[in-house]
């Protein structure tokens, strides 16, 4: 039988999430340590992250470098999470490189007691893949934290990128913003620059404290010179405009938080300028337009007689809440139809509170995901907090569907030809979603929960 690289990775032996370094440590030691051959900017985060990572890897790559881009979770393919100048690893890299990283794996598993987790097998790919493609630079995502998480077995990168801090995964990082910022600030090291965005005080103290501890310069982007634009309609698909000291730009990406993620993006561009790198202003307009990420606040128009489709991977508060100001904003005379599916650990009661007022109507679905809450539980749940925020839950309509194909049917239905419907709620729904709504836009039957 063909080794299968993607059934290893995700083995179910290893997919539990182990925080700590000495694992990756021997397994990349064994491995010839291939990150010492490469430079990178390393990016840790609540939310904006990956926007970030994309926006960076888009800059550097207009501005000639070989540049590297790892990145969690997956949309669509496996393989999107490693990318080299905007293309996926293909599958027979994907394939050499894992029989490599395996051996070595089962070398640690043997002495050790304990084989790599998923996650750091995913690393140890990425990072072999980036030195043997010979990247002159890699913009490398936190998977979870950023002091033990594995992608921080890297020296001091060029530049440390603390995105927006928030909480998020509280039973590994701590309750208190203070306790999540000091975790994700463990990827700052001596001899870095360090490039945050501006925290609430209680985490900007921490980030500030462990700069100055590393003697590493902190440049925090400054928003009275952050001007955003409206969104623009044009033939090849909508753009925002936005202003940054002084500079304008355009982005494709099109929430109303994504000026605020390329400004930290430019600054970080701007910490590599004074290191060396060359990055003209050029670059950073073209690198900022061309940024893609799916699954953002990303819309889909499905022409005449149909709804307009947003799909978006907000899955927490924080990331709701800015779903729910973009759609104000792109959207303002629209009550909007959601498709809902989330994962149970997550603060669901407090993302429905976000979106409530707005919606049209709601279909609950499930993730295809083992933490996923059933869609009945969140169908009630909506009614509940309908009752709760407006004090009527039958001003709530509320559905549920059995599969994503049902959803995406039932919530054009509801939102009507000239409507909007927005899913959200999980990563993990957002390719579900598009094969299904591709499947609905194509005429082809409904056929399974994606």
């Amino acid at each position: 039988m063909e080794f299968d690289p993607i059934a290893y990775i995700n083995e179910p032996r290893w997919q539990e999430s182990r925080l700590g370094l000495d694992r990756v440590r021997e397994l990349l030691e064994r491995m010839g340590r291939p990150q010492d051959r490469l430079r990178f900017v390393h990016v840790a985060g609540t939310n904006g992250k990956g926007s970030t990572c994309v926006y960076l890897a888009s800059i550097l790559q207009a501005a000639g470098y070989r540049t590297g881009l790892f990145t969690s979770p997956y949309i669509e393919r496996f393989e999107e999470r490693i990318r080299v100048d905007g293309r996926d690893i293909s599958a027979d890299d994907l394939r050499e490189v894992t029989l490599f990283v395996r051996e070595h794996a089962e070398a640690v598993a043997s002495l050790e007691g304990e084989h790599p987790t998923e996650f750091e097998l995913m690393t140890a790919v990425a990072l072999e893949h980036f030195a043997r493609s010979g990247c002159d630079i890699v913009v490398l995502e936190v998977g979870l934290g950023g002091r033990l998480d594995s992608t921080n077995v890297i020296d001091a990168p060029e530049v440390a990128v603390i995105a927006r801090i928030g909480l998020d995964h509280t039973a590994l990082l701590g309750g208190t913003l203070a306790a999540v910022a000091g975790e994700k600030a463990g990827i700052v090291k001596p001899g870095s620059a360090v490039v945050s965005w501006p925290q609430e005080s209680e985490a900007m103290d921490v980030v500030a404290r462990v700069a100055r501890a590393c003697g590493d310069e902190l440049t925090v982007p400054a928003w009275e010179s952050l001007e955003t634009g409206p969104v623009k309609w044009r033939v090849d698909g909508p753009v925002r405009t936005f202003a940054y000291c002084g500079s304008a730009f355009e982005t494709r990406l099109l929430g109303c938080y994504q000026p605020a993620n390329a400004a930290l993006a430019i600054e970080a561009a701007g910490a590599l300028r004074r290191r060396g790198w060359e990055v003209s202003d050029e670059a950073l307009r073209a690198g900022i337009r061309q940024a893609e990420w799916p699954g953002r606040f990303e819309v889909l128009p499905q022409g005449e007689g149909r709804p307009t489709f947003v799909v978006d991977g907000g899955h927490n508060p924080q990331g709701t809440h800015a779903l729910a100001e973009s759609l104000q904003e792109v959207f303002p005379d629209v009550k909007p139809v959601f498709i809902i599916g989330v994962l149970e650990d997550k603060d669901y009661p407090a993302m429905l509170e976000e979106v409530l007022a707005l919606g049209g109507a709601f279909v609950a679905v499930e993730p295809p995901n083992p933490r996923a809450l059933p869609a009945c539980k969140l169908a009630r749940a909506i009614r509940w907090t309908g009752q709760d925020l407006l004090g009527c839950s039958a001003c709530v309509r509320s559905h549920e569907a059995r599969t994503f194909d049902e959803a995406v049917e039932r919530a054009a239905d509801l939102a009507g030809a000239s409507g909007v419907v927005c899913a959200f709620g999980s990563l993990y729904s957002v390719a579900s979603v598009k094969r299904a709504l591709a499947r609905w836009s194509g005429g082809a039957p409904a056929r399974d929960n994606g």
